[in-house]
């Protein structure tokens, strides 16, 4: 077999000359009556090799057998392309390599898809074929965008003297959250495995047996329903430090974002980082993960609405609800009415909104006011204050939706992102960043009567707010911190409670019982009182900051061998059946199972 010398896509002007072996798949085809043409592609490009008959008639011959997706090598001498042959899209534009030898070394059917980026083949078809789809040359950028990072972030924690240390993927099950992952014990009857949510208790177990410094590249598994962003299985940059608070770790990590940034797309990330408190981004922007790359917040015009005579208005703030809305630059020119009362009212209702209205701004006598459907329901001095609080001006468009404050943010959040994206007010390949700090420890379920943690039940409060877990337990900020940019939250954190008696109190609050409390978490409550130290860390999602990178919206165009929205793998047609020897090994039945055994004792 000829040996490989060089890559496709590395070879340029100054190799003219030079022998070279290139070896790859036949990328396109051309056969031009006499001298032929084969483009062929490996994982850094393309290279042009030329077949001249009158020179090499029986390698001629070969090559034009041969199709595209072929596997082949090549051996050849480099040289400049003729005048006004040259191609200034591709770095290997300027040569090609006219070939002396040549060998086949597969054939290949005709692929169901071409080899191109851009292509409008639907996602099923290239995950079934998930083999080619990742010769497309945006996806070979891809993983090695993800590989760049994964050793930049190994290479940077060891410099700092982090350990990078394996926790288990077979654990304990602790319902907590999303549901786990269960996987029988063949050993044990009638026992369970679960794979890790994430390996939040062994890192802090961990600091309790005195690493100090810990990392992983680990992956997590979350048998909830996937989105765009979000898969059942998972990658993680996981950390976890002895003897910090949130601005160590905070320190730490955005400088590593900021080298990854740096180093992998050449964008500057300013640190420090701004920083927003929870309640700031929630009354501001609706959400805890503002895009903030354009402004356009949100306001809270309940104090004039109640004194409207708007009953829509009147009635959602008599029963505790909001009034709150944003106001569009330029929006009563840029969208129709029609286009308010279906694409924007129609897009609010998906997120819940049981209604938009609407008011265009525009000038009358000189004076700023307001036109619409509802715009009698207001007084002059009204309208003013209305205008006033947007700060809106002549030509703008402000949409208010009424609710609990929780749905009014559920539906606008998204809204503001819609509108920003389609009246591009804002610079795509800009990047701005923000961490989240001073969420609240809990929040309240109305359904269950008890509180919920925000993050998760091991994060510790401020301590300056110890006192109020018996006073005032709803008003209590924890020490926990949310890495976001544009409008996507890349990584999370907090410090953790290392003692046993706050622990124990957090679990009262949460109605986790002693029993169970013990049953779930005992091994890790045992741990917290052989002298925890006081520790804190964070985990980065990986796979979300790759589509921040490669600039995907879809968390499987940055996975090798992704799930689809079901949980499924389309190649390998997991999860499958399989044979009921290996389930009465693990002495379990399947309802398919049970359902034959009925019918053979009717």
């Amino acid at each position: 077999m000829l040996k490989r010398t060089h890559n496709c896509g590395q070879l340029r002007l100054e190799a003219a000359g030079k022998k070279v072996t290139l070896a790859g798949w036949v990328h396109s085809y051309r056969d031009h009556g006499g001298l032929v043409f084969i483009d062929l592609r490996d994982k850094e490009g393309l290279t042009q090799l030329v077949f001249n008959p009158e020179t090499q008639p029986e390698i001629h011959k070969q090559a034009r057998a041969v199709r595209c997706e072929w596997v082949m090598a090549a051996r050849g001498i480099v040289q400049p392309r003729g005048e006004g042959l040259e191609n200034p899209k591709l770095p290997t534009g300027q040569i090609e390599v006219a070939v002396q030898e040549v060998e086949i070394l597969n054939t290949s059917k005709t692929p169901p898809f071409e080899i191109e980026d851009g292509i409008k083949t639907s996602e099923e078809v290239r995950l079934t074929r998930r083999y080619i789809d990742l010769r497309r040359p945006q996806m070979q950028k891809t993983l090695r965008v993800r590989h760049r990072v994964t050793k930049m972030v190994r290479d940077y924690f060891d410099q700092l003297g982090f350990l990078e240390i394996e926790t288990p993927i077979l654990a304990k099950s602790t319902p907590e959250g999303a549901r786990d992952f269960l996987v029988p014990s063949r050993l044990m009857p009638n026992c369970f495995y679960a794979l890790p949510q994430s390996p939040q208790l062994f890192k802090q177990i961990l600091m309790v047996g005195g690493v100090d410094k810990y990392f992983q590249i680990v992956r997590c598994f979350r048998d909830e329903d996937p989105r765009a962003d979000r898969q059942a299985e998972f990658t993680q940059i996981d950390v976890e430090m002895s003897f910090v608070d949130c601005n160590d770790i905070i320190g730490v990590h955005e400088n590593l974002v900021a080298k990854i940034w740096k180093r992998v797309i050449g964008a500057e990330v300013k640190a420090p980082m701004r920083r927003m408190s929870y309640k700031e981004a929630i009354d501001n922007y609706g959400t805890d993960r503002p895009d903030l790359r354009f402004d356009m917040k949100l306001c809270d015009i309940t104090d004039i609405a109640k004194a409207s005579t708007f009953k829509v208005f009147t009635s959602t703030v008599e029963k505790g609800g909001r009034v709150k809305g944003l106001c569009v630059p330029g929006g009563g020119e840029k969208y129709s009415r029609n286009d308010i009362e279906k694409t924007l009212t129609e897009f609010a209702a998906d997120y819940g909104a049981k209604g938009l209205a609407w008011l265009k701004v525009k000038t009358e006598d000189g004076k700023l006011t307001l036109s619409s459907n509802i715009a009698k329901f207001f007084t002059p001095e009204q309208i003013g204050r209305i205008i006033e609080r947007f700060g809106a001006k002549d030509g703008d468009l402000v949409l208010l939706v009424a609710d609990a404050e929780k749905g009014a943010n559920k539906a606008l959040a998204p809204l503001r992102c819609k509108i920003a994206r389609d009246l591009k007010l804002y610079d795509e390949e800009a990047f701005e960043f923000v961490w989240i700090v001073d969420f609240p420890l809990f929040e309240w379920n109305e359904d269950e009567k008890r509180y919920d943690s925000l993050h998760h039940p091991f994060t510790a409060p401020v301590p300056e707010e110890l006192h109020k877990l018996d006073s005032d337990p709803a008003n209590i900020c924890s020490q926990a911190y949310d890495i976001v940019v544009n409008g996507y939250e890349i990584g999370g954190g907090s410090i953790r409670i290392h003692d046993p008696k706050v622990q124990e109190k957090v679990f009262d609050l949460l109605k986790i019982s002693r029993q169970q409390a013990q049953q779930r978490f005992g091994f890790f409550l045992q741990a917290l009182e052989y002298g925890a130290p006081p520790h804190g860390g964070i985990a980065f999602g990986l796979d979300r900051m790759i589509m921040m990178l490669t600039g995907t919206e879809n968390i499987r165009d940055v996975i090798a061998f992704p799930k689809t929205q079901r949980g499924q793998c389309l190649m390998t047609e997991a999860p499958s059946e399989v044979d009921q020897k290996q389930l009465d090994e693990l002495n379990l039945r399947t309802q398919k199972h049970l359902h034959a055994i009925e019918q053979k004792k009717e």
